[in-house]
Formats: structure tokens, C-alpha cells, sequence
């Protein structure tokens, strides 16, 4: 039997990227799945390209109104949810001499407000033995030059993780982190604009124990994994998949 078979899923951000190859695989393993993007063209596009099992809402998770919207769609379909994943979010290189109040809270609303508040309004939806899992990122331990406000917004995940581990604990619900490194998605290819300096940044990226980047879809068989009964002991964690940058 497939390991989410009879589930129901959300992934946010789940047009492109490590979004899309979880929503994806959560598809292949049996689930009934939910998807959120920023724009109508693109969440259509991407649910139409997923299958019968995948339906699309638009909006925004740092958007109160939109994640509103997004609950009301889930819970209208009658099956709660059993997995959560709280993919949304993004970053830009910003030294800490060009860093704004603009920027630093745009970053943290993106990042940190988003999976906050995307747990927070789905959690009456939540059906027992619930798994929710949480986007963290290499960079948070890394001190990449230039990425700290999204560094600390990661770092922030984790805490949150952690906490909502304890705290959610009572109700049956699991809590862990997955932490992506170099993993090849337009988001990682856009940091930079086209040239030797993004050809560059992506052969950086490359320099680890395994030699490569990683592809999405070995993400997301580990977000398979943290979602699926097969880690029912596991909450509070972390699980990396950066190729061994951070490890070795």
C-alpha cells in the first residue's frame, strides 16, 4: 500500500521547486493533495500538470485573508488534513550594509510569519496523528555571506519546530524540520542573474562530499518519509539532505 494512502495533504508553495516535486511524490504515494501559489496562472498550470488528486488555491501564506481562503477550501472538501508541509518562502542576497527595515521584515513575514500562521490556521483541521513539517534550510548554520536575514528567518523555523514539537505533542500531532542544502530549484538559480556568476554560484553549491546538487525529488522522498507513519517515533527532529555540506 502506498505510505500516504486515504491522506490528505498541503503543501504550500507547491508550484515549482522542492514544492512541486513533494506535491508530487505526496500524489505517487496516495494522498489527496492541496497546493497554494501567489498567482492563479501558475497554481492551475501546476495542479492540471499533478493530476486528478491535486487541488490548487492561490494566495499568498503571509496574506491572513488568503490562508482563510485556503482553510475554507480544505475544510469544505470534508477530510481534514493529516499532512502539513510549510514549504512557502524565499530569499535574496542582502550584505548586512545594504540590509532595510523593508527588507528584514519582508523576509521574516515571508518566512516566518508564513509557516506561523499556515500552522496555526490549519491546526483545527488537523486529524489525529497528524505530521507537520517544517522547511528549514543549510544556510541557517552555514553564515553565508550576504543571506543572514534569511539565514535567521530559517533559524527561526527550527525553534519554532522544536517548541511546536512539545507543544502540540498532546493532541497527537509530530512536528520535525526538513533541512534542504544545495538542491537545484529556479529558486536557487534565480539568487543570481544569468552569467558566470550564477554558473559560479551553482558550481559552488556543488562543492560537497557527493560532488553534485541535489535534485528536488531527493527532497522530497525524505518530506515522503517524515510525512508517512514510517517516522511515527520521530518529532522535534531535523533531517538534513544537503549532500554532506554541513555534515562533513
Amino acid at each position: 500500500m502506498p505510505q500516504l494512502e486515504g491522506k490528505t495533504a498541503l503543501v504550500t508553495g507547491g508550484t515549482s521547486g522542492i514544492g512541486y516535486a513533494t506535491a508530487r511524490a505526496f500524489a505517487d504515494a496516495g494522498a489527496k493533495v492541496f497546493i497554494t501559489g501567489r498567482t492563479q496562472r501558475r497554481v492551475e498550470e501546476a495542479a492540471s500538470s499533478l493530476g486528478a488528486g491535486v487541488v490548487g488555491v492561490a494566495g499568498d501564506v503571509s496574506s491572513a485573508e488568503d490562508l482563510d481562503r485556503l482553510v475554507d477550501v480544505i475544510r469544505a472538501a470534508g477530510a481534514g488534513l493529516d499532512v502539513v508541509f510549510a514549504n512557502a518562502g524565499s530569499g535574496e542576497f542582502v550584505t548586512l550594509e545594504q540590509e532595510t527595515p523593508e527588507h528584514l521584515a519582508d523576509t521574516f513575514n515571508r518566512n516566518v510569519g508564513g509557516t506561523v500562521f499556515t500552522v496555526q490556521k490549519t491546526l483545527p483541521l488537523l486529524n489525529s496523528g497528524a505530521s507537520i513539517v517544517l522547511a528549514g534550510s543549510t544556510a541557517a548554520t552555514r553564515g553565508t555571506p550576504a543571506f543572514g536575514a534569511y539565514a535567521a528567518a530559517k533559524a527561526a523555523i527550527r525553534s519554532f519546530g522544536r517548541t511546536w514539537a512539545t507543544e502540540l505533542a498532546d493532541r497527537g500531532f509530530r512536528v520535525n524540520t526538513i533541512v534542504p542544502g544545495p538542491i537545484n530549484t529556479p529558486g536557487a538559480q534565480e539568487l543570481l542573474p544569468e552569467g558566470d556568476e550564477r554558473q559560479n554560484f551553482l558550481d559552488s553549491l556543488a562543492s560537497n562530499p557527493m560532488g553534485r546538487i541535489g535534485n528536488p525529488e531527493e527532497l522530497a522522498a525524505a518530506v515522503v518519509f517524515l510525512a508517512s507513519d514510517a517516522s511515527s517515533f520521530m518529532t522535534g527532529s531535523e533531517v538534513v539532505v544537503d549532500g554532506g555540506i554541513n555534515q562533513v
